[in-house]
């Protein structure tokens, strides 16, 4: 059976990548390229009912770290707050989560996974791993785990690093 284009790409990518110096690799656009394989499945799969990976993630957190402030969440989320209402607003209209007024301060609401939010997140989230699944099946688990870790470690970083907005490059090399 021929090679997929993609995996074409993806090799000849990975090839000339061995030859440069680590800070010459780029991990970006593979990262790219995974993402958006990823995006074509959960898009067929949004059109049978199931979650987005934006609604995955609100889910996930929610499930988590239990019920929040809304402003809370959307820190957690790194979204802006005028993003923030329409997830919600989605998510309330599927019945997936509830918003209330805080009753010590009525100014600010508090989001809680619902039951249906419950329910609904471990279905897509089995669909979710099977598409993963797909995705990464030409790692071992060693290599899921550690890749896994290593992503991990990169976002829980971004947010404190001088490289956030992107005006500091970590790979200067010295002559």
């Amino acid at each position: 059976m021929a090679p997929e284009p993609a995996e074409l790409a993806a090799s000849a990518y990975a090839e000339s990548a061995r030859a440069e110096s680590p800070c010459a690799r780029q991990i970006l656009p593979l990262i790219d390229h995974l993402a958006r394989l990823g995006r074509r499945a959960a898009d067929a799969c949004d059109e049978s009912g199931c979650l987005r990976p934006r609604h995955l993630i609100a889910l996930k957190v929610l499930g988590d770290r239990g019920p929040m402030g809304q402003h809370a969440f959307g820190e957690a989320l790194s979204l802006d707050p005028s993003n923030v209402v329409g997830l919600l607003n989605e998510l309330e209209d599927r019945g997936l989560i509830t918003r209330r007024r805080d009753p010590a301060d009525r100014r600010r609401h508090i989001v809680a996974l619902s039951a249906s939010g419950e329910r609904e997140s471990a279905l897509s989230s089995e669909q979710a791993r099977r598409t993963e699944d797909d995705l990464l099946r030409a790692l071992s688990p060693a290599e899921r785990t550690t890749l896994h870790d290593l992503l991990s470690r990169a976002v829980g970083g971004v947010m404190s690093s001088p490289f956030a907005d992107g005006s500091v490059s970590p790979c200067v090399e010295d002559d």
